[in-house]
Order: C-alpha cells, then sequence, then structure tokens
C-alpha cells in the first residue's frame, strides 16, 4: 500500500475532529472534563483488534497477546492517526474547561 500524505493529513483531521466532538459531548453530558481522555485507549485497543470482544473474557491470554501483537505492527501513519484523536480528547477537556471557568454551564 503507497503512503499518501493526502491520506495523513485527511485521515488525522478526521480523527481530530471526530473524538473532539465525542468528547466535547461526553464532558457536557457527563460533566466530568477528562472521562474521554481515560476512554480513548480502550477504544484504541477496539480498532487495532481484529476480533471480537468477547475474546478478552472467554481467551484472555490469547486476546492480551494479539493485542499486543497488532499495536507493534501498527504503521506510523496509523499512530499519527490515532494520536491525533487523543490529541481531540485533551483539546476538548481543555475547551470545557476554559468554557467552565468563563462562567458558560452547559447542562
Amino acid at each position: 500500500m503507497e503512503f499518501n500524505i493526502l491520506h495523513l493529513i485527511v485521515g488525522s483531521l478526521l480523527f481530530f475532529v471526530l473524538f473532539f466532538g465525542i468528547a466535547f459531548i461526553l464532558n457536557m453530558l457527563l460533566r466530568k472534563t477528562w472521562v474521554m481522555a481515560f476512554i480513548y485507549p480502550f477504544i484504541v485497543f477496539l480498532i487495532v483488534d481484529d476480533f471480537t470482544f468477547g475474546n478478552y473474557f472467554t481467551n484472555t491470554a490469547w486476546a492480551l497477546q494479539e493485542l499486543g501483537t497488532n499495536l507493534l505492527q501498527l504503521k506510523m501513519m496509523d499512530i499519527v492517526m490515532l494520536s491525533m484523536g487523543f490529541i481531540g480528547t485533551i483539546v476538548s477537556g481543555i475547551v470545557i474547561r476554559t468554557l467552565r471557568s468563563k462562567g458558560y454551564q452547559m447542562f
């Protein structure tokens, strides 16, 4: 598969905006500023693994070993996009905190 800088830029921007939006909404509804930042690694695990979620409970050792192997085999393009999603969750927390400190009450 060919590396394309345009795919990297568009994919990174999409991951940033997607997870910024999800985190912003969760922060407003749950009133917990950093909840999505703690949930995000589990979302990455679900994106990276290629087996069903139930395998984590039925065959835990194999699932964790397979997850570790898949994480180590990620390409730089994938790492950058997933990192941009995490940065989106962090920026969302900062924005929510700033808005709350300036007096905006959200839900």
